[in-house]
């Protein structure tokens, strides 16, 4: 027998709860019976079905089971009637500081830098803040899963791949260990620099900088072949931490923006032999050659920010994705890791490209499912397919559009409150202006 529930796509139609702050939100309960989503526009990021017009999704367990045109019978399931409206995997910010940061102006809100410079053994999702008021305002803009790093010092730490909803750290973690983050150190003076007195000081502090990058994971190297030649060797924590990139399991984030970084980065992976992502990328056109020859994925670093150089294009920024799309390099884009108030505008971002060439289908693939597959977590985000985890949401539109909203959401199968402190703050001047008589409705 089937539960059937109706989608409400008006403009008036509540979005559900009271609203409230982050810490009055309560996380997702797990999924306890199978649930159709039906006649919606399934939007599933493969290259195999694309966009299904009046499809169904179907999810159980938190996989999802059937996707596909028209509806499936299914006993016991609630249904949901999604007529109009259409069905998106849930966005992936590829760098951010979600739960790591909430008042820049209040220190003891702000836990992505670890004290010293060359820190390893530091795990994002370990100081990961479940009642952060930033998380949900993410999440109600289609941000199911991010990327955290640690910021601050030549190595903070290790990056993590978190889910947007959960009670604890632990239970938001998706992949707590996604690879080691490098800052990479300046190999050129800046522009308006005179080369005569910068240039030389510049390229000799960045090389000793890599020269001691290169010591940390020749240390680890040598450590690990000690430790198999002697299991009574004691642990160290700093240089166990370099198992999982040494191994190739994950990759090193670099942030490098300009030509000189960018190559010099490129280079140094090969010579140490590790996988490299580079985050920010601002020249990365300039690299296109040596990006693709060594298959080295770049996470854009924003779309809505000025050219660097007075000789660009006001449009280069916009354009840089779709260059690198059309010299075949992987590539994601994604926000600023520092702003985390402005992890809700990835979608955004993407939009604002496509006007300057990139197609549409293309933006909407570079903030899921291509950032999932930089990240190390496409098995299970970033695309809508049997076996992979029901994390998704449900809209009344395009979500590149600011007027379109988002009804539902799903993370691994859980409905998640799409309330937060913007919300409730809505609800709070409506109800004021309701009383003054300013808006219909009365007391």
């Amino acid at each position: 027998m089937k539960t059937r529930t109706i989608l409400g796509l008006c403009a008036g139609v509540a979005l559900g709860g009271s609203a409230a702050a982050q810490d009055l939100v309560h996380s997702g309960a797990p999924q306890t019976a199978p649930i159709l989503i039906e006649n919606a526009t399934i939007h599933t990021v493969t290259d195999d079905r694309g966009t299904i017009a009046d499809g169904h999704l179907l999810f159980e367990g938190g996989l999802i089971t059937s996707v596909g045109p028209g509806s499936v019978e299914t006993r016991g399931a609630i249904v949901i009637d999604a007529r109009g409206a259409h069905v998106y995997p849930g966005f992936v910010l590829a760098t951010s500081r979600l739960g790591l940061t909430e008042v820049s102006a209040v220190d003891m809100t702000l836990d992505y830098n670890e004290a010293g410079s060359v820190t390893p053994e530091v795990m994002a999702s370990v100081a990961i803040n479940p009642d952060s008021t930033l998380i949900p305002v993410a999440r109600r803009n289609g941000v199911l899963t991010a990327l955290v790093m640690p910021q601050g010092g030549r190595m903070p730490g290790r990056a993590s791949v978190i889910r947007l909803d959960g009670w604890t750290n632990e239970s938001m973690a998706l992949l707590p260990d996604a690879g080691l983050v490098i800052s990479w150190p300046s190999v050129e003076f800046g522009d308006g620099a005179d080369p005569s007195h910068v240039a030389a000081k510049d390229r000799s502090s960045g090389q000793e900088s890599i020269a001691e990058l290169d010591a940390w994971f020749d240390a680890a190297r040598a450590y690990f072949a000690a430790r198999e030649a002697d299991a009574t060797l004691g642990t160290d924590l700093r240089l166990e931490a370099f198992a999982s990139t040494l191994s190739g399991a994950t990759p090193v984030f670099v942030q490098a923006n300009g030509q000189a970084a960018i190559t010099s980065a490129v280079h140094w992976a090969q010579r140490q032999d590790v996988r490299l992502v580079i985050v920010g990328g601002r020249d990365a056109a300039l690299c296109l050659d040596l990006l693709r020859r060594h298959d080295v994925p770049v996470a854009v670093t924003r779309a809505h920010r000025l050219p660097h150089r007075r000789d660009l294009s006001f449009a280069s920024t916009y354009e840089l994705p779709g260059v690198l799309e059309a010299a075949g390099v992987r590539w994601c884009l994604t926000t600023s890791a520092g702003d985390a108030s402005g992890a809700r505008n990835l979608p955004y971002e993407a939009a604002a490209c496509v006007p300057f060439g990139l197609d549409p289908e293309v933006a909407l693939r570079s903030v899921t499912r291509s950032a999932a597959e930089v990240l190390g977590v496409a098995d299970r985000v970033g695309s809508l397919a049997v076996g992979k985890v029901a994390t998704f949401f449900v809209a009344d539109g395009d979500p590149f559009e600011f007027a379109t909203v988002i009804r539902r959401a799903y993370i691994d199968g859980r409905a998640v409150e799409l309330t937060d402190k913007q919300t409730a703050l809505d609800e709070k001047y409506r109800a004021k202006y309701r009383q003054m008589g300013l808006l219909p409705g009365g007391n």
